[in-house]
């Protein structure tokens, strides 16, 4: 049962807490800290459909340790500052003891140091930012997205070989497209190929008509570009407008289902992404019929990326705590940095685990385009390529994250 709660005031937005556990047992409650509005508030919806259905699922089968799994959730407005107030919030007035959710690097990171000062296991759903499992790691944090370097190590090198060597950045500036772009450039070098440019776009760019002078002008072989969110869906209809769809080449360094299916019409060049609904692979039309199932009323009619990133987070979050039969926040942790998914399980082609010394999902990275021959009209993309884990790994990660040590984590339990 979905309720909102009166009294917190506007700026919140509306709250939705779910009741629904069972007679006797204390449920273990969690805070979904999902954007409802800003740049990411499609994809922020998108996140919790999946996460909701990983709940029900649980509760539908007893829930985890005899206990029911009740949720919390807030529109964290896609900004930091709100996303920081609904963490702490969530913690110390609706006693979750677990957070869930996050599309815009900044406004993870802000809720990392919440979950941080109070031990609280924090799963970065859907955040891409390389530096969210590098410089802003952090113990009770888990990234579940490929990041800007894993896709950058699954596209540059052969589109430097392939289509040339001059090459220009066109950079949301916030962190996810500054480490995104930094990590283009660092891919785009050690090809031997040359960046001519790096353009910052401000969040919440709608016309985009000066930047795309300066590329007609400059003429590179192939522009990246670190653009998210509604930004992104503007940026790809002026482009088309333009005719700049066809050369230069474009690479777009993740697409979120949410921001396609939003302006199907616009969608070109390459782009990366960590899952499809239309994979020829074991258990993928099960899981599409069940999402459809559960969310009938949707404005999407099939899941995406961003969803599936929400679905698999929150079910292994779960099945960890039924692994360490405690919901003690250490005892999570460790059987969380032990993880490993078979292809299988986790529907795509290559096996996954957790790196233990950043805490980010490594996992088999896909590169796709505009699928020409569509066999309806949800399959809009055409997977070009599939990198195993290792090949696509942040290997400067390990380097730049530094975890608390167990014994300096705070303690929670549920």
């Amino acid at each position: 049962m979905a309720s909102v709660i009166g009294g917190t005031g506007s700026f919140f937005g509306p709250w939705r807490q779910n009741h629904a556990w069972a007679q006797g047992a204390k449920p273990i409650k969690l805070g979904l800290t999902c954007d409802a509005s800003g740049q990411y508030g499609n994809s922020g919806q998108d996140d919790f459909r999946g996460i909701k259905m990983a709940i029900d699922e649980i509760n539908a089968k007893g829930g985890v340790l005899g206990r029911q799994v009740t949720f919390i959730t807030a529109d964290t407005e896609t900004t930091p500052a709100t996303g920081s107030r609904v963490a702490e919030r969530f913690i110390t007035r609706e006693d979750c003891t677990i957070l869930i959710g996050a599309l815009h690097s900044g406004v993870a990171n802000a809720i990392t140091q919440v979950a941080s000062k109070y031990g609280v296991i924090y799963m970065n759903t859907n955040s891409s930012a390389p530096s969210e499992a590098g410089e802003n790691c952090s113990r009770v944090k888990f990234v579940w997205d490929g990041n800007g370097t894993n896709f950058s190590k699954a596209s540059v090198k052969n589109a430097v070989d392939s289509i040339g060597k001059n090459w220009m950045l066109l950079t949301n500036d916030y962190v996810w497209g500054h480490t995104t772009s930094a990590a283009t450039r660092t891919q785009v070098e050690s090809a031997g190929g040359k960046i001519l440019d790096n353009l910052l776009v401000p969040q919440n760019t709608r016309d985009f008509t000066a930047y795309l002078l300066k590329i007609q002008q400059a003429k590179p072989d192939v522009v990246a570009t670190a653009v998210g969110g509604d930004d992104i869906k503007a940026l790809r209809e002026q482009v088309a407008q333009l005719k700049l769809d066809g050369k230069p080449a474009w690479i777009n360094n993740q697409q979120d289902w949410p921001d396609v299916w939003g302006a199907p019409d616009s969608l070109f060049g390459v782009f990366g992404t960590t899952w499809y609904h239309k994979l020829p692979l074991p258990g993928v039309a099960e899981f599409v019929k069940k999402w459809q199932a559960a969310n009938k009323d949707g404005p999407i009619p099939v899941p995406g990326n961003v969803s599936y990133n929400g679905y698999m987070s929150t079910r292994e979050l779960l099945r960890a705590i039924e692994r360490a039969g405690s919901t003690n926040n250490v005892k999570i942790i460790k059987e969380l940095e032990n993880l490993k998914v078979s292809a299988t399980d986790r529907m795509q082609h290559f096996d996954a685990y957790m790196d233990p010394m950043t805490h980010q999902m490594q996992q088999t990275i896909y590169l796709a385009r505009r699928n020409a021959k569509p066999a309806d009209n949800t399959d809009l993309f055409e997977i070009i390529s599939w990198t195993e884990p290792k090949s696509a790994a942040d290997d400067a990660a390990a380097g730049k994250c530094k975890l608390t040590p167990y014994e300096q984590v705070p303690t929670v339990d549920s």
